[in-house]
């Protein structure tokens, strides 16, 4: 019965992603290249999750800075967090981390967005109105299909959604997509061939 239970963890995991697959090569393509292009541009992308895609911003972040598969040099990746924005008068997490993009960012910045897997849509919506005031392109990662976070969106921006209803399913996608970024961007720094 447990085991039952474990392999169906795996089956719902293999059918997402085997269902976003096709939908999804375009735009992460699309998302790779914007990247390059900003960062080769002299520009930074900021990194920001809600809740506990705190992490996987944090993730995402190191392995741009640092390396993913293949040794090449770093890039300006910066993750931003909602803890770092601490004192009198604290501010909630979105306002945290909508201060830091209005601090941090800059034209020809980027910001990676990832939305809490549990969703939290619209509470998003601050992040992505301090990211287009300071000229900066957003990719979005998200498994919320929120109507106040997608009219957020500007025609420059690329959403990346995972549709599950299961926080376990979504987080496990995020992980992939960033993996996938990271690999399509060392492809075209490093030429590397399909």
């Amino acid at each position: 019965m447990l085991e039952q239970r474990i392999q169906q963890q795996f089956f719902e995991s293999a059918d997402l992603l085997y269902q976003v697959a096709e939908p999804l090569s375009r735009p992460m393509a699309l998302a790779a290249q914007m990247l390059v292009d900003g960062i080769t541009g002299g520009g930074r992308l900021l990194c920001a999750g809600a809740g506990l895609a705190a992490q996987d911003a944090a993730y995402a972040a190191a392995l741009l800075t640092g390396r993913f598969e293949q040794e090449r040099p770093g890039l300006a990746a910066i993750a931003i967090n909602a803890l770092l924005h601490q004192g009198p008068g604290v501010l909630d997490e979105a306002a945290g981390l909508a201060r830091q993009i209005q601090t941090l960012g800059h034209p020809g910045d980027l910001l990676l967005l990832i939305d809490n897997p549990s969703g939290s849509g619209a509470s998003l919506v601050p992040l992505l109105e301090a990211a287009h005031a300071q000229d900066m392109s957003v990719v979005l990662l998200s498994g919320s299909q929120d109507e106040a976070l997608r009219s957020a969106l500007l025609d420059t921006d690329i959403p990346l959604r995972l549709p599950h209803s299961r926080f376990a399913r979504v987080a496990e996608g995020y992980r992939l997509l960033s993996h996938c970024l990271c690999d399509a961007i060392d492809a075209q720094l490093l030429g590397i061939e399909e």
